[in-house]
């Protein structure tokens, strides 16, 4: 049976749902399918504005509330989440493409548990501090402006909004106009979880109309901003005028250096994994796999093994391994990639730019082949964040090459190596410029920072570290007791 359309015609703001004051809506489109699955309305700037004024008014109140009440209601948000997963599951396999297995545990088990998280966080921190003749005192930055892409939707709405709410801090919401029938679901648990109005606010629309209100808008102290680096740019640029904090987490071109003295098939094995992840829509997946010269051969036959595990399939069909991509528009980007690599001269050692065959799909759906192609340092595909499931296979002569190459980018997210021991990879992944280093296959952990370097952003985000993003310092000047 085909799911049916859902037509959401409001947006959340100051505790209520309200009626679009436009008629225009935004599509939303099933990735496996093609089908409409959603409208959303196409936010104005009124309505934008509207959301600030209605978190500027709610800051003195939610701020001053003890931190175990504001605690208490992320944890009734993630308690609202547990018990929506499977409807959530399914609006996000649908809307972005991962198979709902997979969406099930990643993009929805993910964010309960960083919800409360965060209220642990928030419970345990150390509001105020002696320094000398002062008590410093870590203070809510105010009313913040999430803006938030389609990749891993609810994940970075809850890496934005859940420690900027434990923080004292109100927020609106623009989610991405691609995905975002997640958000919607979300907002109706927070409205059930009885937050006061105006500290959270929802407003559907595009960057360049609601996203632009967010970045200017003299009532918000901070714009919080995941996607590409073009766009974040963009942000920064837009809310420089007012002096804002601003945080990004933006692209990657993310390089696992497989060394010498690794175990091979683990290393090729687990690249292979970390890259095609959510079809390659990653922005920390390590899609270049840097290996020695001299085993070029063998890392290509364990490379197509590797990838012959991923069947592609519609996402809600259990054995689908590797879902489509999002959208017509990103499917057509990345083959246009593929194409390009391969007039550069790539070597073919997996998939290419032909559609692949896909059962019970009818024809339809944004799907790619998974694609490994052998490349030059400076191809455009060892330069270029493709978002797809597309892994290149760069040589190096000796470990000072490796690094060299692995930090030629203009981008430090994440990145990998391998290594016979831990302590000789840890002692190249010191080397690197990127914010996240994987050794020897070492698991996310969603305590430790994620952010990058260079122009993959500035901030972090995750624990103690992404919930300090949304606080001020304050110090009190006492005056010394007299001796």
């Amino acid at each position: 049976m085909t799911p049916s359309m859902t037509v959401y015609p409001a947006h959340y703001i100051n505790g209520q749902w309200v009626k679009a004051r436009s008629d225009e809506t935004l599509p939303v489109h099933d990735a496996s399918t093609e089908a409409l699955m959603a409208t959303v309305p196409a936010g104005t700037m009124a309505e934008a504005e509207a959301a600030v004024l209605a978190a500027r008014a709610a800051f003195d109140n939610w701020s001053t509330l003890p931190v175990e009440i504001r605690a208490a209601c992320l944890d009734k948000i993630a308690a609202g989440i547990k018990a929506r997963t499977e409807e959530l599951a399914l609006a996000i396999a649908r809307e972005v493409g991962m198979p709902l297995k997979m969406a099930r545990a990643v993009q929805v088990g993910g964010p309960a548990w960083h919800w409360s998280n965060f209220a642990r966080v928030a419970r345990h921190f150390e509001w105020e501090k002696k320094v000398g003749n002062s008590l410093v005192l870590r203070e809510p930055i105010g009313v913040v402006g999430c803006i938030t892409p389609w990749n891993f939707p609810l994940s970075q709405i809850t890496l934005k909004i859940a420690p900027a709410l434990a923080a004292g801090c109100t927020v609106v919401l623009k989610p991405s106009e691609i995905a975002p029938v997640n958000a919607m679901i979300l907002a109706e648990i927070i409205h059930e979880a009885g937050l006061p109005p105006g500290v959270f606010n929802l407003v559907n629309g595009l960057g360049p109309v609601v996203g632009e209100v967010l970045a200017t808008h003299s009532e918000v102290d901070m714009v919080s901003f995941t996607g590409s680096t073009r766009a974040g740019k963009r942000v920064a640029e837009l809310a420089s005028q007012s002096v804002k904090r601003v945080a990004l987490e933006l692209g990657g071109k993310s390089a696992s250096i497989i060394l010498d003295d690794a175990n091979l098939e683990a290393a090729v094995k687990g690249t292979v994994s970390a890259c095609m992840l959510n079809s390659g829509q990653t922005c920390s997946a390590h899609t270049r796999m840097l290996v020695p010269a001299s085993r070029y051969g063998e890392v290509r036959e364990l490379a197509q093994a590797a990838i012959a595990r991923f069947n592609v399939g519609p996402s809600l069909l259990d054995t689908s391994k590797l879902g489509p991509l999002v959208s017509a528009t990103q499917r057509d980007r990345v083959l246009g990639f593929i194409r390009t690599g391969i007039e550069e001269g790539a070597d073919v050692i997996a998939g290419g730019a032909e559609a692949p065959v896909v059962e019970h799909s009818q024809g339809k759906g944004y799907f790619v082949q998974p694609t490994i192609l052998g490349v030059k340092p400076d191809d455009t595909l060892a330069r270029e964040e493709i978002f797809g499931p597309v892994l290149v296979v760069i040589t190096y002569t000796d470990e000072d090459d490796a690094v060299a190459i692995a930090n030629n980018t203009i981008y430090g997210l994440a990145g990998a190596v391998w290594s016979a021991t831990d302590e000789h990879a840890a002692k190249v992944a010191r080397r690197l410029r990127t914010g996240q280093v994987d050794i020897n296959g070492g698991p996310f952990n969603g305590q430790a920072p994620f952010g990058g370097y260079k122009q993959s952003g500035n901030g972090r985000e995750n624990g103690v570290y992404g919930f300090e993003e949304f606080l001020e310092y304050k110090a009190l000047q006492f005056k010394p007791a007299a001796s």
